[in-house]
């Protein structure tokens, strides 16, 4: 079937028809091969011309808005998979939602070689096991292919079921793809080139089972994706579990050692709750200006290894549980709950997710409080919500002064328009003062002196805190402030002096 009939909104400049004609080099080893005019290169879809798998990114999508469709259409395909396939394209066109083609992570390696090809007068057809609705979009969007080969009518285009439609429709060709299931295409074909192999590939591939012309490989390699997917920078945010026992001014060797656990279990829980988020936010991320680049959203890595990473991360933060006391486990769980229900929706409505952010950062303190029997006071998770509340706020207020900037309307994925960004500057710079005036009031409360030695001391918090809330919020007004509060802080300059200043005042105020 030919693909015809591009619309004007999957074609504009700038998108994949840009990557087409970028001057790009070329792989030495397919320099030589003669195109033979006559032999069509053929091009799978996942994996290969995208670094995703758009079944699971439908999937995903379904997950966010139908749950019980969802059951269905997964049902359908452990029944019959091409069935599913095609339930899950229905659902998609039922709710009016097209699969963003523009915005797929595309293998560049891969499209330079159908530029160089198309260039020659190679006749371009993709032949993949997707949808064929899904393939003729990625088709209209690229503009070059000549033909398209896919799922359809209750037939699963995989494996021996391509080779034989390809062998029916064309007799010899070349072929491009990346995983088990196309071996025996690549063995068939006259040229074979690998992109981006899966580990069963390349094992066939090193047997010599599957010989191939060249690899096109354009993926970070799992040592740099692992730690972006984790964000274990981010795991920053759980020293709060350690602040009650600090404040405490009680710190023994056994709750020392109880807070590294319970650090170290709350940073596997968040790390598991990242992973789940970005699944959940593949689709936005991508239209994102930097969260496009995570591993999830970049095609580095896909729903299995999410999966995956998930169950470890689980397994290690309740198994580490098992050296603390019951209520720790409590928190742990509550925070995990929280967190799914926020990935799930919460998000999405504005004020309620910055209100649920500065709640998971509270709740860190009273996690931090039981893994060490340590009481938290009134004054420091009153102190906390206003805090947080203010962090949470500036970076929304961030991301809209960026989305103005950029002419944007409304935030992807979040309840926010541009039209609320004066509302959440107002909001957030309150919950700052808010946050001093609690401060204030603590340094003044009778219960300070038996704590500290000498409290009048700590009068010198309030132009230090107060100073770094205020200049994050106007750096956030200039749109000079990341998109992440916590990075910005680690790799300032300013926060960090600010940070030992604070440490110092803190231990002149305890002797």
């Amino acid at each position: 079937m030919r693909v015809s009939g591009q619309s004007d909104d999957v074609t504009k400049a700038g998108r994949a028809d840009g990557l087409l004609r970028e001057p790009m080099p070329w792989p030495e080893a397919l320099a030589g091969i003669d195109p033979d005019r006559d032999v069509p290169l053929c091009v799978d879809l996942d994996g290969t011309l995208v670094k995703c798998d758009t079944l699971h990114d439908g999937l995903l999508r379904l997950l966010r808005r139908d749950r019980r469709g969802l059951l269905r259409v997964l049902v359908a395909l452990l029944r019959d998979r091409a069935r599913g396939k095609q339930m899950l394209a229905e659902q998609d066109a039922a709710d009016g939602r097209r699969l963003e083609v523009q915005s797929l992570p595309w293998n560049r390696a891969v499209l330079r070689h159908l530029r160089q090809e198309k260039s020659r007068g190679r006749r371009l057809v993709l032949a993949t096991g997707a949808d064929r609705r899904v393939a003729e979009q990625v088709a209209a969007h690229l503009g070059c292919f000549d033909e398209v080969v896919a799922s359809e009518h209750g037939r699963n285009l995989t494996g021996r079921r391509k080779l034989a439609a390809l062998q029916q429709r064309f007799g010899r060709f070349d072929y491009v793809g990346n995983s088990g299931e196309d071996a025996v295409l690549l063995q068939a074909a006259r040229v074979a080139v690998v992109a981006n192999p899966t580990a069963q590939l390349r094992a066939r591939m090193r047997s010599g089972r599957v010989p191939v012309a060249a690899t096109l490989s354009e993926r970070a390699p799992l040592r740099q994706s692992l730690p972006q997917a984790l964000r274990l920078h981010q795991w920053v945010k759980n020293l709060l579990l350690v602040v009650p026992l600090l404040l405490s001014h009680r710190a023994g060797l056994a709750q020392g050692l109880a807070a590294v656990v319970a650090f170290v279990a709350f940073g596997c829980m968040a790390s598991a709750c990242y992973v789940w988020n970005d699944l959940l936010d593949v689709d936005s991320d991508r239209r994102h200006g930097s969260k496009r680049r995570r591993p999830f959203a970049a095609g580095e890595l896909g729903l299995p290894e999410g999966a995956m990473l998930m169950a470890a991360l689980l397994a290690a933060a309740f198994g580490l549980c098992l050296l603390l006391p019951g209520s720790f486990a409590l928190w742990l769980c509550g925070y995990g709950v929280v967190t799914t229900v926020y990935s799930l929706g919460l998000k999405r409505v504005a004020i309620a997710d910055v209100l649920v952010l500065a709640g998971l950062y509270t709740l860190r303190l009273f996690a931090g409080g039981a893994a060490t029997g340590t009481a938290i006071s009134a004054w420091l998770s009153t102190f906390a919500i206003f805090f947080f509340l203010s962090l949470a706020l500036v970076k929304r207020m961030q991301e809209l002064e960026t989305l103005r900037q950029r002419e944007g309307a409304v935030i992807p994925g979040r309840g926010y328009r541009v039209t609320d960004l004066e509302l959440i500057r107002s909001l957030g710079v309150a919950a700052a003062v808010a946050a001093l005036v609690i401060l204030a009031l603590y340094v003044r409360d009778p219960g300070a002196t038996t704590l500290y030695a000498h409290p009048e001391r700590l009068w010198m918090l309030l132009p230090l805190l107060g100073f770094w809330l205020l200049r994050m919020w106007m750096l956030a007004s200039r749109g000079l402030l990341e998109d992440d509060p916590v990075l910005f802080t680690l790799r300032d300059r300013v926060s960090v002096g600010l940070a030992a200043a604070t440490a110092v005042v803190v231990m002149a105020a305890s002797f």
